[in-house]
């Protein structure tokens, strides 16, 4: 009696298995698809490969579609020789996938395709093709900034990209290919304003009368994937004197240097409570004989619709140093504008004469916010050079200074 149970236990087991088997074998038996062997899907898939021989362009992504209203894509999987995965989409219905990320160059892939009819069989397709070289290669377009001609000192070099350049590595190898040459010479660094802006600046201001040339070499060098250089045109300005025009908004008067001596001080007014003028250096930017001025174009509540003269631009959003008849009464006692700086129409009109764009304007003891380095117009003076340097691919992390190809690059020329 004591064994029987152990008995049953095993008897148990048997019909079980023996079941199972019994389960296995009717599925076999009725034909269900899922057991079955996946059929040749090779009528049921196309794909926009290359036939024969043929090598496929690794600039165009890869296409696999179903054929007929009897199937539909289940899954694809493309591998290339090293292993690497090809990521893709498949479409809801699947009646489409295709790649989203690029092909490699000069790669063989293995396109697995798996499908299933109307009746849920399987069925599966592996294709197979190599690709080429870039049929069109993407080409990085730089375009120096600005124009060629005269500036003053504070002007900074401007580079503008074709396509984004993103990661340490390409974004060394765009500043690497950009020159810039001063005579006499100029420590200065390339800074990344975002992935398709750089801007160039020395330690100081340029030196005057200098003579700055801006060259790329870039062209044929590989930058990223797919991503090569092409040829730029090269440019060329000078400066001028050092013109310094410094405004202390708390005791509301601007004081006017060239080459570092005081050639002119002028009354003004700045920006009032709630419109204060930015602290900061700002390079002027343009000059405007006639500017109309209205609140909507800054937002103001206060509404006023002005002809201004003599107008020096030194923002993007609208900061000036002009003539304000209508306020001479303040000018030199208080701050009645809305942001800009405000002079008698004589004094403006001097001021209009004298500086030049990329000239200096500096407010100081202003209530108003500090002028951003980027966004509103050239603020680059206005980060240390410290700073500035961590901007730079080549020089993040490297000791301060110029290379010692840099020196010998930028020593005068006699």
């Amino acid at each position: 009696m004591s064994h029987s149970p152990r008995i049953r236990t095993v008897l148990s087991c048997t019909m079980l298995v023996a079941a199972l088997g019994a389960g296995a074998t009717a599925c076999g038996s009725d034909g269900h698809p899922l057991s079955a062997k996946p059929y040749d899907a090779a009528g049921h898939v196309a794909f926009n490969g290359p036939v024969g021989s043929k090598k496929a362009d690794p600039d165009k992504p890869l296409e696999v579609t179903a054929q007929g209203d009897d199937a539909r894509i289940t899954d694809v999987t493309a591998t290339d020789a090293m292993g690497r995965y090809l990521a893709g989409e498949l479409s809801a219905d699947g009646s489409r996938w295709h790649s989203t990320a690029p092909l490699a160059a000069g790669a063989h892939y293995t396109v697995r395709v798996s499908t299933e009819d109307d009746e849920g069989a399987p069925g599966r397709k592996v294709l197979t093709f190599d690709t080429g070289a870039p049929e069109k290669k993407k080409r990085l377009k730089v375009t120096f900034g600005p124009e060629g001609g005269k500036y003053g000192v504070g002007q900074p070099v401007t580079a503008s990209l074709s396509a984004p350049v993103k990661g340490k590595e390409a974004r060394a190898t765009v500043e690497r290919s950009l020159k810039v040459r001063s005579v006499p010479a100029a420590e200065g660094a390339w800074h990344w304003v975002d992935s398709e802006t750089l801007h160039y600046r020395p330690k100081e201001y340029w030196p005057t009368h200098a003579t700055v040339t801006v060259s790329s070499n870039l062209e044929g060098i590989k930058v990223g994937d797919r991503l090569w250089g092409a040829e730029t045109k090269p440019l060329k300005f000078t400066t001028g004197d050092r013109i310094e025009a410094v405004t202390d908004a708390s005791s509301h008067w601007m004081t006017v240097y060239r080459n570092g001596e005081e050639i002119n001080s002028i009354p003004v007014t700045t920006g009032k409570p709630g419109y204060s003028t930015r602290n900061g250096v700002k390079v002027v930017l343009g000059k405007e004989y006639s500017v109309r001025m209205t609140s909507a174009s800054i937002g103001s509540a206060d509404f006023y619709d002005k002809q201004v003269y003599y107008a020096t631009r030194v923002t993007d959003s609208g900061e000036y140093v002009h003539a304000a008849p209508w306020s001479v009464g303040s000018q030199g006692y208080a701050n009645t504008s809305h942001g800009c700086i405000g002079m008698s129409t004589g004094n403006a009109a001097w001021f209009y004469e004298t500086v030049r764009q990329g000239d200096l304007v500096k407010v100081i003891n202003s209530a108003g916010e500090d002028m951003p380095t980027f966004g509103n117009g050239l603020g680059d003076w206005n980060a240390s050079w410290k700073s500035w340097r961590k901007g730079s691919a080549l020089l993040t992390g490297a000791k301060e200074g110029p290379a010692a190809a840099d020196a010998a690059r930028l020593r005068p020329q006699v």
